[in-house]
């Protein structure tokens, strides 16, 4: 293959290995979140997207999402079953192979909707995530993934995302919104987090994970790539020193689950802002944003943030609609008294609970 890089061979299958660490890290932190008798049913929700994902993205999300299309909403299904990569196909950095970009792009995928089982634990029956979970793959993340990264019609208005602050964060930001909105309160009230320890482990992995999910997206070792590391560091302390001093201050003490909370949150958060702070100096690939005097890749930018939550609000409330009217969505009121892990999957997590 023509420029193919070992380097950046190795750095990327290396940047995939700690996304795909990512989802394990998302399956401890909301479980440690839960109660006693909820931390198998959402932590089983994290870990079948790693199997259930990868399938539709062999099957063809991959080639929904970077086939075709060009200018489009969605590709085609010219590279179903990646058909047609070889061990000597180009990606789009052509100095690393396609079968590890199919790999890099696949981690994504796999975590995105796990982000957003965490707007409804304790409260879905496990036969309607799993119809939630392909319906919004196909209909709202595959979309964006095509019309932002696979040279969709949002790249071809010029718009940006680094690392997944729209594809990723805003689109399941606002489906887990839609989530809250349909399914609505618990019936039965939390006591709180049930082991904060395991909201530690998954702090721990998602932050160490998180370095292969921004510096991993310049598809290269470069300076980019260690601007990319550094500031997910930097956002990560910085939030959660904020956040343990916030705490500290209106609760008299300083919580370690909010240091862990605001971790995570200055990780989710880096890239938000790109229309603002972006500039050339720093990525010359990219744009200059507001700060740099151009305000016109902030609107495009702010367009396509407003444009994707509309989107992922719409198909996503309308999805589970639907689903509702095939399989109940919200678990029983008894299911959900004693407990989605013996309720669902008749197993727990702990002897006596």
């Amino acid at each position: 293959m023509t420029g193919l890089d070992t380097g950046n061979t190795g750095f990327m299958l290396l940047a995939s290995s700690l996304v795909m660490l990512m989802t394990p890290g998302l399956a401890f932190f909301y479980g440690g979140l839960v109660g006693r008798k909820n931390v198998l049913a959402i932590m089983m929700q994290s870990f079948v997207s790693m199997g259930w994902t990868t399938i539709l993205w062999v099957a063809f999300g991959f080639s929904l999402s970077f086939s075709g299309g060009k200018g489009a909403i969605i590709g085609n299904l010219d590279m179903a079953f990646l058909r047609g990569i070889t061990l000597s196909t180009p990606s789009p950095n052509e100095t690393i192979p396609m079968i590890v970009f199919v790999a890099y792009q696949m981690m994504f995928a796999v975590i995105t909707p796990a982000l957003i089982t965490g707007a409804f634990t304790n409260r879905v029956t496990f036969r309607a995530y799993m119809l939630f979970l392909t319906g919004w793959l196909v209909l709202v993340y595959f979309p964006f993934v095509h019309m932002i990264w696979g040279g969709g019609w949002l790249a071809q208005l010029g718009v940006l995302d680094f690392a997944g602050g729209i594809v990723v964060h805003v689109i399941a930001g606002m489906a887990a919104l839609a989530s809250v909105l349909f399914v609505g309160r618990r019936r039965t009230p939390e006591a709180g987090p049930h082991s904060i320890p395991l909201v530690a482990l998954g702090t721990g992995l998602l932050w160490f994970g998180w370095y292969g999910f921004n510096a991993g997206s310049e598809f290269r070792v470069d300076s980019v790539t260690a601007i990319a590391f550094l500031n997910t560091d930097v956002a990560a302390s910085f939030a959660a020193i904020v956040w343990l001093a916030l705490d500290w201050r209106l609760a008299k003490r300083p919580k370690f689950l909010g240091l862990l909370t605001g971790a995570v949150a200055g990780l989710a958060t880096i890239i938000i802002l790109l229309g603002v702070f972006a500039t050339k100096a720093w990525n010359p690939a990219g744009a200059d944003g507001l700060l740099a005097g151009n305000p016109s890749f902030f609107f495009v930018e702010v367009g396509a943030v407003v444009f994707a939550s509309v989107w992922s609000i719409g198909f996503t409330y309308g999805m589970l609609w639907l689903i509702d009217k095939v399989t109940p969505v919200r678990v029983t009121a008894e299911t959900e008294e004693g407990g989605l892990d013996q309720g669902l999957h008749g197993e727990i997590a702990y002897e006596g609970v």
